[in-house]
């Protein structure tokens, strides 16, 4: 009996542990079926600042080479990051997927600049989708409070 309630408090444990993370993803698949994936918690645990490197817990599965701002990505997970500023936004593609780690610039991959968009109503969870714009184009969007920001993966 001791066993069954020790398991049932494990799933029950388990099953709040995991809504709170509240782990969403978005996928992008390009002409030749090979994809790009990132995956993110829509509970922000801190609000984005101005000229600050925000967290907000995403990892990106790249499994094609792709290009992001002129600079190659080879096949992996990355952490992702981004600099909120006032005229665009910067997203921080990083080799470091270690859970809970401090962002290190010296692990950065890749950056580039997000065109910036206002949201017509406040998102009040972060949103991140992949559109597919072309054959080898998948656009990356950020959407948070009235913040929409983009960018282009290319595959090589």
């Amino acid at each position: 009996m001791r066993t069954l309630v020790a398991l049932v408090g494990a799933v029950i444990l388990f099953g709040v542990l995991a809504a709170a993370e509240d782990p969403a993803s978005s996928s992008c698949t390009f002409s030749d079926d090979n994809q790009v994936t990132i995956q993110y918690s829509r509970a922000v645990k801190e609000d984005p600042r101005n000229g600050k490197v925000w967290a907000p817990g995403a990892t990106l599965y790249v499994q094609t080479p792709l290009t992001l701002g002129g600079t190659t990505l080879a096949l992996g997970a990355y952490s992702v990051y981004f600099i909120p500023e006032k005229k665009h936004w910067t997203i921080i593609v990083n080799r470091n997927v270690t859970a809970g780690a401090p962002y290190d610039a010296a692990q950065d991959v890749a950056r580039a600049q997000m065109d910036l968009g206002e949201l017509p109503s406040l998102q009040k969870e972060l949103q991140l989708t992949f559109g597919h714009m072309s054959p080898k184009l998948c656009n990356l969007r950020v959407s948070y409070q009235k913040t929409g920001a983009f960018t282009d993966f290319l595959e090589k």
